[in-house]
């Protein structure tokens, strides 16, 4: 009698753990802001970003769907440098995500928990994500960086006649 009941406490734990890594996670948990904290090549070793290695980028999600990406670097003397890579909208339900108006795609990002997602790049890269607190001012900066990824067609124009004469 004990083996049984150990048995099936044993499975009851395991249906409970499996159920409890496949809980849905709400589409709004996404909003915020996101710091990688790791990738890997398809078939290479994980590179884990941050102050060692100098490297990581930078997601923001809005509540109102707005998305902007950036790419942030420390030199060896400590500067930081962010190279803006995208700016404009994300959409993100029921486990579909877009951004900038490309094609949906199922699975694309799994949210593990409220502050961590796996994100999937062109199924050849495979990030980890750490949702973070971080100060307006800085926030608000790193998303105006990629705002001026963009600029106005006639700021486009101001530069090809008078830089690229």
């Amino acid at each position: 009698m004990k083996k049984v009941f150990f048995i099936l406490t044993l499975a009851l734990m395991c249906v409970m753990q499996a159920d409890a890594q496949n809980a849905k996670v709400d589409d709004k948990e996404l909003v915020g802001t996101w710091i990688m904290e790791s990738m890997q090549w398809k078939g290479e070793k994980k590179i884990v970003c941050g102050k060692e290695m100098g490297y990581t980028q930078f997601k923001y999600y809005g509540p109102d769907g707005e998305y902007a990406c950036a790419i942030i670097t420390m030199d060896k003397n400590g500067k930081c440098a962010v190279s803006p890579h995208e700016y404009g909208t994300y959409t993100f339900k029921d486990g579909w995500y877009s951004e900038m108006g490309r094609e949906k795609i199922k699975d694309a990002m799994i949210m593990i928990d409220k502050n961590t997602f796996k994100g999937v790049w062109e199924n050849k890269r495979f990030d980890i994500w750490k949702k973070v607190k971080m100060p307006e001012k800085l926030r608000k900066y790193l998303i105006d960086c990629c705002k001026t990824q963009n600029p106005p067609a006639d700021v486009q124009q101001m530069m090809k006649q008078n830089i690229f004469k």
